[in-house]
């Protein structure tokens, strides 16, 4: 990837440039039987669009925080993108109470939680396909109803900063160069480079998790196979996927 990369945003918009045909984000979740696989072109797509309602629909703006009340999912993903993109925090499973909007995944207490917030909300049914909810939660926007008539182009109203905090995630808080700097090692440590394949497991509620199920191999120029309840699936069927995902590396 391009060395001046210094935020997420822009490790996706080298990606785009490079190879926007190539798989980024395959995606699996072993509850339903779900499995979507989004090019590097699919994901900027969804990225910019969802970068447009945060900075548009939603208002806002840089030094903004977003509480994710997400697990690891496509969706999940696009949304960390489309934050760092705008240049507001995006605070893994962070207080609602304490933040200026909230977006949360379809489970009763996460909706519970995520009423504290007092600033706009966003529910996402993680349905497959993107598809919505059958009834939207009262108080919440449905990102499904509201996201397809988003632009397919962003631009920031204010350019970010790379040394802004961009993610906080198990009390930590990284800037978008800090954030990259991790990335990049981690990437090394694995190995990674063009053309690697991450399969990962585990949650978005850690780095650990961040970094294998999205950041490192973004970094690398790699892709990433994201599975959701990986403990769900046999032995024999994970050997499976492995080869017929061309899996180069896991993180389970």
């Amino acid at each position: 990837m391009n060395a001046s990369d210094r935020t997420p945003a822009d490790l996706l918009r080298s990606a785009l440039t490079a190879d926007p045909a190539r798989p980024l984000i395959t995606f699996y979740d072993d509850a339903t039987g779900e499995r979507v696989e989004l090019s590097v072109a699919t994901f900027a797509n969804w990225v910019s669009k969802t970068a447009n309602l945060l900075q548009g629909e939603l208002s806002a703006e840089p030094g903004d925080r977003v509480a994710l009340l997400l697990p690891a999912h496509w969706q999940s993903a696009v949304w960390l993108l489309a934050c760092s993109s705008v240049g507001v925090t995006a605070e893994i499973g962070g207080d609602p109470a304490a933040a200026d909007l909230v977006v949360s995944g379809p489970g009763p207490e996460s909706l519970a939680a995520a009423r504290a917030c007092t600033g706009e909300r966003v529910a996402l049914a993680l349905r497959p396909l993107g598809g919505r909810f059958p009834q939207p939660p009262e108080g919440f926007l449905d990102y499904a109803v509201e996201v397809p008539g988003q632009g397919d182009r962003f631009a920031p109203y204010a350019p970010v900063d790379p040394d802004a905090p961009a993610l906080r995630v198990g009390g930590t808080e990284l800037t978008s160069a800090a954030l990259l700097a991790r990335a990049r090692g981690d990437a090394a440590e694995r190995g990674l480079g063009p053309g690697s394949r991450l399969l990962s497991g585990l949650g978005y509620e850690s780095w650990e998790g961040l970094s294998a199920g999205l950041f490192a191999p973004l970094a690398a120029g790699g892709s990433v196979v994201l599975c959701r309840h990986l403990d769900q699936l046999p032995a024999a069927a994970l050997a499976e996927r492995v080869t017929s995902e061309r899996v180069t590396d896991s993180a389970v």
